[in-house]
């Protein structure tokens, strides 16, 4: 019942990162995955791999969400735990059973798709109800399951119209309703808010993920939008070439990115290329293309000669001399432009032979404003600046 599910009080827990080829479970324990793939592969045409040797885990009540650019991998990973698509190798686990001969409709899982799925004929309660009769449920629970559904999304009012008579924020409600009604313990959602505008689709971020908190379910999100996946997750995997690349929190993923595509795909940050000159303890020593020196986190890096592509954030980047952090490396950069975009300044930067490196500074009243052409100093803590993959 959605009654019993559990709190949502335990769902921020620290999780622990990923690294393909091993399944880590929450707490270190089996008994806490929920949902897991054990070395799974996909394949459409027996020979090149969609999804490769794919390892993960997850404990009930949390929300991931599976991102990455198209062709990477992560929906095909949501239709086969779905059963849409079937693996060509390796085992998916559904509170520790077996699922992969278990036909879509006999796992109870809810799906929300981006195109609604409603059935235009019906009236909204009768869309809700469809999925409760299917499971030969009565007459009278069904309506108050529907009822309940409905209120759930704050659609009570809305059971006599048809999908027609509503606008795509509600229609978008009703199909998460109805993925809802039958109390499942797990709910898939693909693409969900593609179709929706700005505006709309993040007050929709908001309202799913409060739901989800409140009701305590599992919930599996595919999305190749980035600020959906940060802003709505618990962990975030993150697909390419059908590998997890990284998995981790939100906040992880992007302040510590483990290699060069996970840095570049989520969020602005800044590349500079170079050899590593000197490793020592926790920094190491990274001649940049034109000549320069500067001090680095090494993280996939682990001796001189290596090549290496280091990452810096844009806001982690300081031009004002007042606000400069105690201890930064600086570098000497010209000004390509500066644009005003309300609440912050974004500059366009010279460096290190680069004319596209990024500075994000808020707009305050001591921020310096720059103009193109000019010459300035630029700093930051090596904590900050990250030798990556090249």
């Amino acid at each position: 019942m959605l009654g019993m599910f559990t709190s949502s009080d335990k769902r921020r827990a620290n999780l622990p990162d990923f690294t393909n080829g091993e399944t880590l479970l929450a707490d270190g324990a089996n008994s806490a995955a929920f949902v897991e793939f054990e070395r799974v592969q996909k394949s459409y045409d027996g020979e090149n791999l969609v999804v490769k040797d794919l390892n993960l885990s997850m404990p009930k009540g949390e929300f991931l969400t599976m991102l990455g650019p198209s062709g990477s991998g992560k929906t095909t990973c949501l239709m086969m735990l779905a059963g849409f698509e079937t693996a060509t190798h390796g085992d998916i686990r559904l509170g520790g059973t077996s699922i992969n001969n278990i036909p879509p409709h006999k796992r109870g899982i809810g799906m929300v798709f981006q195109n609604y799925a409603l059935f235009p004929h019906m009236t909204i309660a009768e869309n809700l109800s469809f999925p409760l009769e299917v499971r030969k449920i009565g007459k009278s629970d069904r309506e108050k399951k529907v009822m309940r559904a409905l209120d759930m999304v704050e659609m009570g009012a809305f059971g006599g119209r048809r999908p027609s008579q509503l606008s795509g924020g509600q229609q978008q409600r009703i199909a998460l309703a109805r993925a809802l009604v039958f109390e499942p313990e797990l709910v898939l959602m693909d693409e969900p808010l593609g179709a929706l505008d700005k505006q709309l689709r993040e007050k929709m971020q908001f309202e799913i993920t409060h739901l989800s908190h409140r009701l305590g379910i599992t919930v599996v999100y595919v999305t190749h939008d980035q600020t959906e996946a940060l802003t709505m997750s618990d962990r975030v995997a993150v697909f390419e070439d059908g590998r997890i690349q990284q998995l981790a929190p939100p906040d992880k993923l992007y302040e510590e990115p483990q290699n060069s595509f996970v840095a570049q795909f989520i969020g602005e940050n800044n590349t500079l290329e170079g050899t590593v000159k000197e490793i020592k303890g926790e920094t190491c020593l990274v001649q940049l293309d034109n000549g320069d020196l500067i001090d680095a986190k090494p993280i996939n890096v682990s001796q001189a000669g290596e090549r290496t592509r280091v990452s810096i954030r844009p806001e982690r980047v300081e031009y004002n001399k007042d606000r400069m952090p105690e201890g930064a490396h600086t570098l000497k950069a010209e000004v390509m432009e500066f644009i005003y975009m309300g609440d912050i300044f974004r500059t366009r930067l010279k460096v290190a032979g680069k004319d596209d490196f990024f500075v994000k500074t808020r707009n305050a009243p001591d921020q310096v404003r720059l103009k193109p052409g000019q010459q300035i100093e630029i700093g930051w803590l090596a904590e900050d600046c990250r030798a990556l993959d090249a």
